[in-house]
């Protein structure tokens, strides 16, 4: 059986940053200049000296952070398999060797004087360098701490938006009705409604096999459908997605389930949820689409705690590079989201759970 990515075992995660992550590029250059900008005005004498430090400083700083982040976007498979101080160090030896290579290669721009003190610019250069990158990594590794301690409040949360008493009322009450009738109907729905509490009080986990989050939502329908009966169908459209693509657990059934109580119940004809995956190249786009009451109806009211824990999820997982966007019309409401393309890698137990998204 393929493993989920278990948040408990992480609950410390001693981890590189994923360096091809937009948001982690993002963060290393507003940090790397913020941390300028602070040189800048301790060593100024003045407004216009500021502005003349400011610039000194940064025309050295941009090509050794740009270059250090592809550098060590390519080497990014490389430092995860060294181990996370071995990783350490590696990263900053590669950066303080390309600060020495820029700084040469600037010739005159950056060593104005050939005497003495060109030497200790070329030290000070370097070791501010070591200074920065240890400071950023110091960063994102207490950053990695506090997300995995979020996480597992996220999955808490999780547990209470998902349990809803109703949905376990109403679902023993359907099978109860079937079960002279259609004993093996209500046999298999109180295995799928098994399956769900199984997943739901499972060890916290972050990233599980779409198909595996299609399959715990295709059982969750069937129960919904079991006191729904034909007001409830589903037009399920899975375009181009890889067997090994990974999504956060519990991501389409609370969607679903959303649909269901807000939508497809209150009305009396019922209706057709639209569920569309696919890849599109280095990303997964889901949407999940419902009819619902117009203006006049009588939606039911709701807290919306799952939706939002699926907001806090997607960016504690993959900051930036996911979104997640609600359409609302007069008689439909549609949520949509795309994520990075993440594949599960196998045989593979020596890394921390962020240190496992492989692309």
């Amino acid at each position: 059986m393929n493993e989920a990515r278990s948040i408990k075992q992480n609950s410390l995660p001693d981890a590189l940053p994923n360096f091809r992550n937009l948001g982690v590029t993002l963060r290393i250059l507003l940090l790397s200049n913020a941390i300028a900008l602070l040189v800048a005005v301790i060593k100024a004498r003045g407004w216009q000296d500021f502005l003349l430090q400011m610039l000194q400083i940064i025309a050295l700083l941009t090509p050794i952070t740009l270059s250090s982040l592809l550098l060590l976007g390519l080497l990014q498979p490389w430092l995860y398999r060294l181990g996370y101080g071995r990783g350490v160090l590696a990263a900053n030896v590669s950066v303080s060797g390309l600060a020495l290579f820029v700084y040469y290669l600037g010739g005159e721009l950056y060593q104005p004087d050939l005497d003495g003190a060109a030497y200790f610019d070329v030290l000070r250069c370097v070791s501010l360098s070591v200074a920065m990158c240890s400071l950023l990594l110091m960063y994102f590794r207490l950053r990695a701490r506090g997300l995995s301690l979020s996480l597992e409040d996220a999955h808490l949360q999780v547990l209470r938006a998902r349990i809803r008493p109703h949905f376990l009322f109403n679902t023993i009450n359907a099978v109860l009705g079937i079960v002279r009738a259609e004993p093996k109907r209500a046999e298999t729905a109180l295995e799928d409604m098994a399956d769900l509490f199984r997943m739901a009080m499972a060890e916290a986990q972050d990233l599980v096999l779409v198909q595996q989050e299609i399959q715990l939502s295709q059982q969750y329908i069937a129960l919904e459908q079991l006191r729904m009966g034909d007001r409830l169908s589903v037009d399920w459209q899975v375009l181009d997605m890889p067997d090994d693509a990974l999504i956060p657990v519990l991501l389409l059934q609370p969607l679903l389930e959303n649909a269901v109580y807000h939508g497809i119940e209150s009305l009396i004809e019922g209706g057709c949820i639209q569920v569309m995956l696919r890849r599109n190249g280095g990303t997964l786009q889901i949407r999940v689409g419902n009819p619902c009451p117009t203006a006049g109806g009588e939606p039911h009211l709701g807290n919306k705690i799952a939706l939002k824990n699926i907001r806090e999820r997607l960016s504690l997982l993959f900051d930036a590079e996911a979104s997640y966007q609600v359409i609302r019309g007069a008689d439909y409401y549609r949520v949509e989201i795309t994520l990075p393309y993440v594949k599960e890698k196998r045989h593979d137990h020596n890394r921390t759970g962020f240190a496992r998204l492989h692309r």
